[in-house]
């Protein structure tokens, strides 16, 4: 296959492909849609991991055993992981049988809903055994809801975009969602700072109720979005799968493999956002709750200008290199995080904390989402960016449980203290590396031509 330029095949222009922006809606549009209901959705997402690093371990699991409770807690952040393969499976085939549009809506009319509630649960000293139960089901709501953001929010905006510019676009999703953590930070900074009573009784309960005003405020704005000319054109070419999953597993397996193996790199951010917090403020460290929340924003804030930019540079000069940079960076500034955290030295820890998180993570984080679409055709996108990411997102949410036992006095499997966790991480991003090392580079592939098996190159 010759390009003329760079995202273009004889005959195409990016504005008359199906990428391009001569649909009805424009690439600006459904970028900016993509952000804001990502922003929103992960708000609420990542409110819960916060909590669990700092109050859940008090307030719905047996504090006895203060060890046993925080294990249980950060557990309960990984069950909306454990969740999402089954999501999944469902939001895939819908989104890739009826359409991107309705798949956005639902997943943040349900994330708005769960939160909320979770906001509104009694505590174990009211309820007993019941409270965690209530709360474990609620996070598995959650988990369902993000199931099928990224993917949907991605499709829609991958297949919008001109093809010489997939990567940038695509970019405002993840964009959105470090926007999203920021967001939820800065919900439990003031809320850290609570004196402890009211922090446990009634402080922790006002950012999952601020979900409500997210939920209607997302709902508005995406309800208005329109459907994707790609898709569009499957539907008037009367080419839409009946049943999606079946020409997934059947054309598409390895793929599906490959993005699930890459989907590892996300651990970096599990164990930054939600163990490093907890082992930081942990009486062993004992650095500052409130202190320690301002590190994830000024790193999150970093990553909004970090990410585009990353972005960028993949449409130039592919995604692979730059993806790698981020696979094969992050296990090293997450070993420096961690030195830093137990040196007790607070400009240490801000320092290597915004470049782990918001500089060398951003190469991976930022250029996924055209990465990984751009391994699947049109009429298995959705299905194919939703199963493959979310069963490599559930193994790194569950990291946080494995790091918190790593730590522990028996250690885990050999490993213990966190050199173990930096070591852990590392084997995970790895393996992340050689996945997309291994990979078809795309970034000069017409839209209407991925997830083609290329045609051999002739010989002589």
């Amino acid at each position: 296959m010759t390009d003329n330029a760079p995202g273009h095949s004889p005959g195409h222009s990016p504005g008359n492909s199906p990428g391009g922006p001569l649909g009805r809606g424009t690439p600006r549009k459904a970028a900016i849609a993509a952000w804001i209901g990502s922003a929103l959705e992960y708000y609420d997402f990542f409110i819960y991991g916060s909590a669990a690093a700092l109050i859940f371990g008090r307030v719905f699991f047996d504090d006895s055993d203060p060890a046993t409770a925080t294990l249980q807690s950060l557990a309960s952040f990984g069950v909306a992981y454990a969740a999402r393969p089954v999501g999944a499976f469902f939001l895939g085939h819908v989104g890739d049988r009826f359409g991107r549009k309705k798949i956005m809506v639902f997943t943040l009319v349900l994330m708005g809903l769960s939160t909320f509630l979770i906001g509104c649960l009694p505590t174990r000293d009211q309820i007993g055994g019941a409270a965690p139960v209530l709360l474990v089901l609620l996070r598995i709501m959650q988990g369902l809801s993000a199931a099928g953001e990224q993917a949907s929010a991605n499709s829609m905006t991958l297949e919008h975009s001109p093809a010489d510019r997939r990567g940038y676009f695509t970019s405002f999703t993840l964009n959105g969602t470090q926007f999203g953590q920021i967001l939820a930070t800065f919900a439990f900074i003031p809320v850290a700072a609570l004196p402890e009573e009211q922090l446990l009784t009634w402080g922790w309960r006002v950012p999952f109720w601020l979900s409500v005003a997210v939920a209607v405020a997302g709902w508005i704005i995406r309800r208005r979005l329109e459907e994707t000319p790609a898709f569009e054109e499957e539907v008037a070419a009367g080419t839409v799968p009946r049943m999606p999953l079946a020409v997934l597993f059947r054309d598409h397996w390895s793929s599906v493999l490959r993005v699930v193996c890459a989907a590892l790199i996300a651990t970096v951010s599990t164990i930054f956002t939600v163990w490093a917090l907890n082992y930081a403020t942990s009486d062993e460290i004992g650095l500052d709750n409130a202190t320690m929340l301002w590190v994830g924003v000024a790193a999150n804030a970093v990553a909004l200008v970090a990410i585009p930019l990353w972005a960028r540079l993949s449409d130039r000069i592919g995604r692979k290199p730059v993806f790698l940079i981020g696979a094969i960076g992050s296990p090293i500034m997450i070993f420096a995080y961690l030195a830093a955290i137990n040196s007790g030295s607070y400009p240490l820890v801000f320092l290597v904390g915004i470049l782990t998180l918001g500089v060398v993570y951003s190469a991976s984080n930022g250029i996924w989402p055209a990465l990984y679409g751009e391994m699947f055709s049109t009429r298995v996108r959705l299905s194919g960016m939703a199963i493959g990411t979310q069963i490599g997102f559930a193994i790194a949410g569950f990291a946080v449980a494995s790091a918190a036992g790593i730590v522990s006095p028996d250690g885990w499997l050999g490993l213990q203290g966190w050199t173990g966790v930096g070591v852990f991480t590392a084997i995970l991003c790895a393996i992340s590396a050689v996945a997309v090392a291994t990979a078809r580079e795309t970034y000069r592939v017409p839209t209407e031509e991925l997830g083609r098996t290329p045609a051999p190159a002739p010989a002589g």
